[in-house]
């Protein structure tokens, strides 16, 4: 199949070209087409896919058949989680329409307000914006939803994990009910069903990949190691492998800080991208690691998400997510539009539970394996960390209770004999 066969418009076909490519991928030609018809659709499909093409080709080519060039209310809302995600779509709708007469513009949080909103002003047709800010202008009386014709929610599943829903909600309250729904994830689950049910009209459901499936292109792997040999193990794979490009993994921000800090302690080029850095430390980070002059970034769950680094070779889970389906976004980062990856999990014991729920998640039993010098620790918990700090906050709390209950016993046989005392001062 070609892009010609699904009906794009030649402005688009030309900047399809620009770009070099030649064939839709599954998500494309399984999307594209009932977008194209007005329908509504909600979509499934790995990162990597192609899915942001998937929406925005048939947005793009809707709009410019019905062009409103001399009055340009925003036409179509393209509502994403994160900043890097906005800015990378964007960037993507820049690059299609590029032959086309419409304009776009991007907002998010964490940068000037004042540039945004001097662009909105001048007329968009397309918005591709964050929920904060696109809320907090909107309450300004920059911008309105009124006319919006297209509404497009992607990566729905990460909205809901980063607690997005009211806002959600509250967008849609400023839109006309007659328009056009997108939904974009990469998991169908029970809360995003649900939110589609409350958004979609009669959706066309489309499936690239079997649903928290991982991308065949990737090679997993495990590596059992004491917990507190992981940042020795993780330096010792990325120096004697040469890797010079590689995403790592942590749960926490304090832990991206602390992994990068020792990573460039052993002459490492390395950088840390999560929500506490401003978003130019981010958009530097990002931007450094592409062009090759970090070899490293170190990132939490949240500020990775959505990110497009075309040819990614190596992803590390420095440490496995408590949520198995973050592991499948995780790795997505690699093995992208076609090209193979690695995929490496650092396992301590205290982590056997979250991989077990993540085989049981992808189907299949990850290789392992033990590099000598960092061997797992045999007498170490299995029991996940938080588990076994509730376990010995109990411990304490019991070990106090036994405490608290010998004194009381003992404080109760005192105030007899202090009484006897009283009573014999009292007869003197």
């Amino acid at each position: 199949m070609s892009f010609q066969s699904l009906g794009l418009s030649e402005a688009l076909l030309k900047a399809i070209s620009k770009k070099g490519y030649t064939t839709p991928s599954p998500i494309q030609q399984k999307a594209i087409p009932p977008v194209l018809e007005g329908k509504d659709v909600l979509a499934s499909a790995q990162t990597g896919t192609g899915k942001t093409a998937g929406f925005t080709l048939p947005l793009l080519h809707i709009l410019s058949e019905n062009p409103k060039e001399k009055y340009r209310p925003i036409r179509a809302l393209i509502l994403t989680p994160t900043r890097e995600l906005a800015a990378q779509v964007y960037a993507n709708v820049k690059e299609y329409s590029e032959f086309l007469k419409l304009r776009s513009a991007v907002i998010f949080g964490g940068v000037n307000q004042k540039p945004q909103i001097a662009t909105l002003r001048q007329g968009i047709d397309v918005l591709v914006a964050t929920p904060g800010r696109l809320l907090d202008l909107q309450n300004q009386g920059v911008l309105s939803l009124k006319r919006i014709e297209i509404f497009v929610l992607d990566e729905a599943d990460r909205m809901l994990d980063m607690g997005f829903l009211r806002d959600i909600e509250r967008t849609i309250k400023l839109m006309p009910d007659k328009r056009q729904n997108l939904m974009f994830s990469a998991t169908f689950s029970k809360d995003i069903k649900k939110l589609a049910h409350g958004i979609l009209n009669h959706p066309v459901q489309v499936e690239a990949e079997p649903e928290n499936s991982t991308v065949e292109a990737i090679t997993q792997k495990v590596y059992r190691v004491a917990k507190g040999l992981k940042t020795g193990l993780i330096i010792k794979l990325i120096s004697e492998g040469k890797w010079k490009q590689v995403l790592v993994f942590t749960r926490t921000k304090h832990g991206a800080n602390k992994l990068c800090k020792k990573m460039i302690n052993s002459g490492i080029t390395a950088a840390a991208i999560h929500g506490n850095k401003s978003q130019g430390a981010r958009t530097k980070a990002l931007s450094g690691f592409k062009n090759g002059s970090v070899n490293v970034l170190v990132a939490t769950d949240i500020a990775a998400r959505g990110l497009d680094i075309p040819l990614l070779p190596h992803v590390v889970n420095f440490e496995l997510p408590n949520i198995s389906e973050d592991y499948v976004h995780r790795i997505g980062r690699t093995g992208r539009a076609g090209a193979s990856g690695e995929a490496l999990s650092l396992v301590s014991a205290d982590e056997t539970t979250y991989l077990r729920d993540i085989e049981k998640l992808v189907g299949m039993k990850i290789p392992s394996e033990v590099i000598e010098g960092f061997e797992p620790d045999p007498n170490a918990s299995t029991l996940p960390e938080k588990r076994q700090q509730r376990q010995s906050r109990n411990g304490q709390n019991r070990n106090k209770s036994k405490g608290e209950n010998i004194a009381s016993r003992n404080n109760s046989r005192k105030p007899k004999r202090n009484n006897r005392r009283s009573s014999n001062n009292n007869r003197t």
